[in-house]
């Protein structure tokens, strides 16, 4: 019986390490999305967000709620690599157990607990000798642990700094959208503002194309990085009304907009970058493992759809408003607002609206003393005075 039982350690312990290493090359170096059923990262971001996320549920001020949520991605990656290096050290401890043909130098009989301790000091290498593999297959086994021990620590020494290099592109270009669409963006004022460079004259065909180009490859770098790394998904942009969620929304709000048709624009590009951003929301869909969203809330309205037709008058875009039209921006808004809203819920990232019913300032408006610039400011406008020492120095 006792020896039934070592080899059953044994055979499990074989299994963990197998399904370990498996998940680990799947999710650092294999570059595409696994589709099986069951995958221990998938399931290790289950069982971890979702705590998580009903934590956060309970923060009432939104920034603060934010903050709370966005060390959950870079918290995630080390709790995912210590949860594999403690697979690797329990199924090894397993398959050692099963084997036997260890010794300690105290003479104290080898118990599970001892060969635990011996799989870890083996698998980070520290080489303290209290216990001894006395086997020729114990030894070969302690070889081959120590030296995924190393390969180990170079994943950690690799996989991090490429992940932040992923997120860091992908930021850039969120960040470079608060100019252009306000913050957080929306499609009226990605529009209304390259409209307005050319003094509400119309809209630049060559600006638009550029600016639709720049976009269609960062969909295609988003899909790309974070199917090859789905922690991406987690990680939150630096300002709270920002995110990688946000940008992607208003793009395909844009190119919705400009596919239904807006007077002397041509929609030949805006199709290419709608159909690359439509791929990447359905995909990053399936990452997350979000669900349909049937009772989400309609982010426009036929009055709110009214209103963003008079703004985008007012700057001289004049958007088709018969019945084929709003049919056609319809079934455009049907096929990726489901997508967009079940990856909101998921992560808990709000989307943007289309319009601002009260516009807000951009990021770049905003800072820690300027309102009390402004108020110093006004009263030295208002008043002649003189000069206080130490002043010119500012």
């Amino acid at each position: 019986m006792i020896w039934h039982g070592h080899i059953l350690a044994a055979i499990s312990g074989f299994v963990i390490i197998w399904a370990v290493l498996r998940d680990a090359f799947e999710t650092v170096v294999l570059p595409r999305r696994v589709t099986r059923h069951f995958q221990i990262t998938a399931w290790f971001y289950r069982q971890t967000w979702i705590p998580w996320r009903r934590i956060a549920e309970h923060i009432k001020t939104a920034a603060r709620q934010q903050n709370f949520l966005g060390y959950f991605g870079p918290l995630s990656l080390f709790l995912l690599l210590g949860f594999w290096a403690t697979g690797l050290i329990s199924g090894f401890a397993l398959v050692q157990y099963g084997i036997g043909g260890h010794e300690q130098l105290s003479g104290e009989p080898m118990t599970f607990g001892r060969i635990l301790y011996h799989s870890g000091e083996t698998f980070f290498t520290l080489g303290y000798g209290d216990i001894v593999p006395t086997s020729g297959a114990a030894r070969a086994l302690s070889v081959i642990e120590a030296g995924m021990g190393f390969a180990f620590l170079g994943v950690v020494i690799g996989y991090i700094p490429v992940v932040y290099s992923s997120f860091s592109r992908r930021e850039i270009q969120i960040s470079m959208l608060d100019a252009r669409a306000g913050s957080p963006p929306t499609a009226e004022e990605l529009l209304v503002r390259l409209a307005r460079t050319q003094g509400n004259s119309g809209m630049d065909q060559r600006v638009l194309d550029q600016v639709l180009r720049d976009w269609e490859r960062w969909a295609a770098e988003l899909l790309e990085s974070q199917i090859s790394y789905p922690a991406l998904t987690f990680f939150r942009s630096q300002h709270s009304n920002q995110s990688w969620l946000g940008a992607l929304t208003t793009m395909l709000d844009v190119t919705s907009l400009l596919m239904v048709g807006i007077e002397g624009v041509q929609p030949e590009q805006a199709k290419l970058t709608f159909a690359m951003a439509r791929h990447a929301a359905v995909d990053l869909a399936q990452v997350v493992k979000a669900r349909y969203e049937t009772a989400a809330v309609d982010r426009l309205p036929a009055a709110e759809l009214d209103r963003l037709q008079g703004s985008l008058a007012a700057a001289g875009l004049r958007l088709r408003n018969d019945e084929a039209a709003r049919e056609k921006l319809a079934k455009l808004r049907l096929m990726y607002e489901p997508y967009l809203h079940a990856m909101s819920r998921n992560l808990m990232l709000p989307l943007p609206p289309w319009r601002y019913a009260a516009k807000p300032r951009d990021n770049w408006q905003a800072g820690p003393w300027d309102r009390l610039i402004q108020a110093r400011g006004l009263a030295v406008l208002g008043q002649n005075r003189p000069r206080l020492r130490g002043e010119d120095h500012f």
